[in-house]
């Protein structure tokens, strides 16, 4: 006899005899009863349990940690402006996979092109629309390392943002022969073309200590 049948009749099999038992049970219960369980994992098949409840909001997307949201802490006399600026220099640098001697030539050219601030210039208006951190008045150069729009640098939207800045000066330093073997000084003249090309030397020991500060 079926269980759905026995639960029609109200009657279970006892040693081949029929019974009736204490407790009926409605067709409906003695299906829900069957459906309910689960089903046994036949050979070669992965039983899949049912899916979990969908997480609340701030179980799915926990808070960020302290460490995570804190800045770089400010070394060698530089404030915390002047350290994100460095610490976008070395972060841009480490995911193009670029050796400690490119950070410290960008390091030092930063450095000596508007001390690790973003600035703007009043020659170029629209750059004092954009974050910044002071302005400087050298033609139309622009950002941490004193680009120019007008020498296919960039837009003046790009070059304000440390991060464009940071990977236009590599790879226009990866283009350069011999930066790997020549002065860090001269590998940043390579690039800048400066009128002053020995001002970047003076800035290396400097500029050591703030890229060990960040690796």
């Amino acid at each position: 006899m079926s269980a759905v049948s026995a639960a029609v009749a109200g009657v279970v099999a006892i040693n081949g005899t029929e019974q009736p038992t204490t407790t009926p049970v409605t067709i409906g219960g003695a299906l829900q009863q069957r459906s309910s369980a689960p089903p046994a994992a036949s050979r070669g098949r992965v039983r899949v349990s049912p899916a979990p409840a969908a997480p609340s909001v701030s179980a799915a997307v926990p808070a960020p940690s302290a460490t995570a949201a804190r800045p770089p802490q400010p070394v060698a006399g530089l404030n915390q402006a002047q350290m994100n600026n460095a610490a976008v220099i070395v972060r841009v640098a480490q995911e193009r996979g670029l050796p400690r001697r490119a950070m410290l030539v960008a390091m030092m050219t930063g450095m000596q092109e508007s001390s690790l601030r973003n600035l703007a210039n009043p020659s170029v208006p629209a750059s004092l629309d954009r974050p910044n951190e002071g302005a400087g008045d050298d033609f139309d150069s622009l950002g941490v390392f004193q680009q120019r729009p007008s020498q296919g640098w960039g837009t003046v939207a790009q070059l304000m943002n440390p991060r464009y800045a940071a990977n236009a000066f590599y790879e226009r330093l990866l283009k350069t022969s011999d930066w790997e073997s020549e002065s860090l000084g001269d590998a940043a003249q390579a690039v800048q073309r400066s009128a002053i090309p020995g001002a970047y030397a003076k800035h290396e020991k400097r500029a050591t200590q703030v890229v060990d500060a960040l690796l």
